[in-house]
């Protein structure tokens, strides 16, 4: 679809102001629909347009989650209507979804590639993939190496387990970066140490892309297991730094 045509269907539901701009609410409005759901909202749920019906999912209870992070004390969170594991969604039936909602989560997860496929499992013909993912340019990740298409499929294919502290090593280099900021005072000393952060299984940026290399990769591993997703639309969101991408199911 063209840009302009987007901006026609953005001016008909915001109004023409809103038709200059894409940004999250915008793509909500645009192609969420009938009943779906949002995996690890946690502080930051996606607004939804009317006619968009959301549960949500996540592998904690708040309770736990406020447990395993101690910065977020004050924060308020989405309690999930269901815990499940978000990577493999057990607890869904095939073609059971309108859409799907997954923001900042899938380089939360271990293996990205299953965590597609699962999507790609419970949702309808037709049907929304809305993924969101930091751009590593704009986070303190900057300075990780970029996920390699051939470290996810070996991920995949050999299983996690064969990188998993060296994940957990390069995260915890990467929280010395928060040093000063307010929110991580009390508890910097835990997200630099990676063998408590391996042991109490936190759920790191395991995995961290720009967005051209995001893209790259999604392309290469659509093809190579033949997910059946197309990339219907990918913005870089410079403002926020994140990528944007929105896949519907064939």
């Amino acid at each position: 679809m063209r840009l302009k045509a987007i901006g026609r269907r953005i001016a008909a539901w915001f109004g023409p102001a809103a038709a200059s701009a894409l940004d999250r609410d915008a793509l909500a409005a645009l192609y969420l629909k009938g009943d779906g759901i949002e995996v690890g909202a946690l502080h930051n749920p996606l607004p939804l347009p009317p006619g968009a019906r959301v549960r949500y999912v996540d592998r904690m209870t708040v309770a736990e989650l406020r447990r395993q992070y101690p910065e977020l004390e004050s924060t308020p969170l989405i309690e999930p209507d269901i815990v499940d594991d978000g990577e493999r969604l057990a607890t869904f039936a095939d073609s059971a979804l309108d859409f799907v909602i997954a923001n900042h989560f899938l380089e939360h997860c271990e293996d990205p590639i299953a965590a597609l496929q699962a999507f790609a499992r419970v949702l309808r013909p037709g049907s929304i993939l809305y993924l969101a993912v930091p751009d590593k340019r704009y986070t303190w990740d900057i300075d990780r190496p970029t996920t390699t298409i051939d470290h996810l499929i070996a991920d995949h294919e050999q299983g996690p387990s064969i990188s998993r502290s060296e994940h957990f090593r390069e995260f915890a280099e990467a929280m010395y970066k928060l040093a000063g900021v307010p929110m991580y005072e009390k508890t910097l000393h835990l997200l630099t140490d990676p063998a408590y952060l391996e042991r109490i299984d936190y759920s790191i940026h395991f995995h961290v892309w720009s967005h051209p290399e995001f893209l790259a990769l999604m392309v290469a591993i659509l093809q190579r297991y033949a997910i059946p997703f197309e990339i219907e639309l990918a913005l870089a969101l410079t403002n926020v730094g994140e990528t944007v991408t929105i896949l519907r199911k064939r």
